[in-house]
């Protein structure tokens, strides 16, 4: 599954990450990282185990606070903002372990990404019937077109815990799109999956890109999709910024090449 050459991204920057450190104790895992991501791009950041991907897109949520930097969505800082407020202010999240509600449907699940969109309150709860039912079928119809755009009609009703592992994927991802995010952050998607699941996930990705208009920021390992899907990669080692370009460039990257793809350099050719 490749992305369409034709869709170029707004220029404007949704997502900029201006100077971002991480420390924990004396182990440093971000070290002075900046980078934006346009307006409607499929960003992928990329790099070996350890490299601070997980914890960059974890500054980015808000699970965790940089030791320095700043990090802004549309313009606006969200440094110190809690995970909840990023939300609400349109940043969406999977995880590279699953963190599905396992005795709830599918369909409930996915409705968990609506919670911090609802504005019933105590008095319209009291006169249900005057608003917040509207409300809430309003909101299961953004939930069932994400569950028709995803393919899994069929299991809305199952307990999600009893699903396989690619499906629950796949009900993460459609529970990150409830939030209906500006930017959506995607941690290994496709980790664990066989090669149907993975093509079948690509394909959503690219899709939810190019489709919905979701800006999306990727970390993932299989190199062939973020090649064939990306519009810009950055690579990180040891924290670092050590590439930042498109796909091309960074498969060019002598440097990128010993630190990721494990080329010694006395086996470059000069």
């Amino acid at each position: 599954m490749s992305r369409d050459p034709s869709i170029v991204p707004d220029r404007h920057p949704v997502l900029e990450v201006r100077d971002v450190s991480l420390g924990f104790g004396g182990v440093r895992a971000l070290t002075g990282v900046s980078f934006s991501v346009a307006k409607g791009e499929l960003f992928s950041i990329i790099g070996p185990n350890g490299a601070g991907k997980t914890s960059m897109l974890n500054c980015i949520s808000g699970r965790y606070r940089p030791s320095s930097g700043q990090i802004l969505l549309d313009g606006s800082d969200v440094t110190g903002l809690s995970p909840n407020r990023r939300a609400t202010l349109g940043l969406g999240r999977t995880f590279q372990n699953l963190a599905l509600f396992g005795h709830m449907s599918v369909q409930d699940n996915i409705m968990v990404g609506r919670h911090h969109l609802l504005k019933n309150n105590a008095l319209t709860g009291a006169l249900y019937w005057l608003g917040a039912r509207r409300e809430e079928l309003a909101h299961r119809r953004v939930v069932e077109e994400i569950i028709d755009f995803l393919e899994i009609a069929p299991i809305r009703k199952a307990q999600a815990g009893t699903l396989s592992y690619g499906l629950r994927k796949r009900v993460e991802l459609a529970r990150a799109m409830a939030v209906s995010p500006k930017v959506i952050l995607l941690d290994e998607p496709m980790a664990g999956m066989n090669l149907e699941e993975k093509e079948d996930m690509a394909r959503f990705i690219v899709d939810l890109n190019e489709e919905w208009g979701m800006t999306v920021v990727m970390i993932e390992h299989d190199m062939g999709v973020v090649m064939d899907i990306s519009h810009r990669v950055m690579v990180l080692e040891f924290g670092c910024k050590i590439a930042l370009g498109l796909p091309e460039e960074v498969m060019a990257n002598d440097r990128v090449k010993v630190a990721y793809l494990g080329i010694d350099e006395d086996e470059q050719v000069a």
